[in-house]
């Protein structure tokens, strides 16, 4: 299991994710689940994931070896994000049936993986997509402004009370830190480091990305303002009295 968050905002974008794998107690990994392509000054490409590695390695190779080798298309010719959300959507879609057809007898495997494509190209906006193992995609708006992949129930709340499209950058990577920290404490399948990029529209450069370990002064600091934060909260609610009941 993992945990990838992105979230597409007035001012730009923000990518956080974890490293863990899992396949059993005796089979916890690190692997990164972040991944950029890029061309400075004229596109920045974000891809997460989250589901069956083997895939997702699989789908980063086979996008990464047609761009050296200029098969067309690739992720450095086509003009727009949508062209490469459905780029990718198709790359997906042929390992997973490449695949699922060459284990056709071993019924349990399950070759799934979600993506998160977030970016920009020179010419349009910066834009962010959750694409589907089925190849399709949906498109981060206003008033849905953020996608997750993964353990993504434990880190849900903190967004939803926090996160709006005019959110500045930096609140919205802390408030994504804080989400993967609410899933870190919730859920052991997920865990340090983590990786991080925050985008700002226009720039058209990967220059901020940042990996956290659990010696990060920043991190470790807002998670715990946050946690003390909540625990003094909750001792300044009114306590429970079952006369108020009706």
């Amino acid at each position: 299991m993992t945990y990838c968050v992105a979230m597409c905002l007035s001012d730009g974008l923000v990518f956080a994710s974890d490293s863990r794998t899992n396949a059993g107690v005796d089979h916890i990994a690190t692997f990164k689940k972040l991944h950029v392509f890029h061309q400075d000054g004229e596109r920045v490409l974000v891809l997460q994931s989250a589901g069956n590695l083997a895939t997702t390695q699989s789908v980063i190779s086979l996008l990464s070896a047609r761009i050296r080798t200029q098969q067309e298309p690739n992720l450095m010719q086509v003009t727009s994000m949508y062209d490469a959300a459905m780029l990718i959507g198709k790359t997906l879609l042929e390992v997973i049936q490449r695949d699922s057809s060459n284990q056709q007898h071993c019924s349990n495997t399950n070759f799934n993986c979600n993506l998160l494509l977030g970016g920009q190209i020179a010419g349009e906006t910066h834009r962010l997509f959750h694409i589907y193992p089925e190849g399709n995609f949906i498109e981060a708006t206003r008033d849905t402004p953020y996608f997750q992949i993964g353990e993504s129930k434990y880190g849900k709340p903190i967004i939803d009370r926090v996160l709006n499209i005019d959110t500045p950058l930096e609140q919205a990577m802390c408030c994504a830190l804080i989400s993967i920290d609410s899933t870190l404490r919730s859920n052991l399948s997920v865990g340090l480091p983590l990786d991080t990029l925050l985008y700002r529209s226009g720039s058209l450069n990967a220059d901020t990305q940042h990996r956290i370990t659990e010696n990060d002064p920043y991190f470790n600091a807002i998670r715990t303002a946050w946690s003390e934060g909540l625990q003094n909260i909750f001792m300044t609610l009114p306590s429970f009295r079952a006369d108020d009941i009706s």
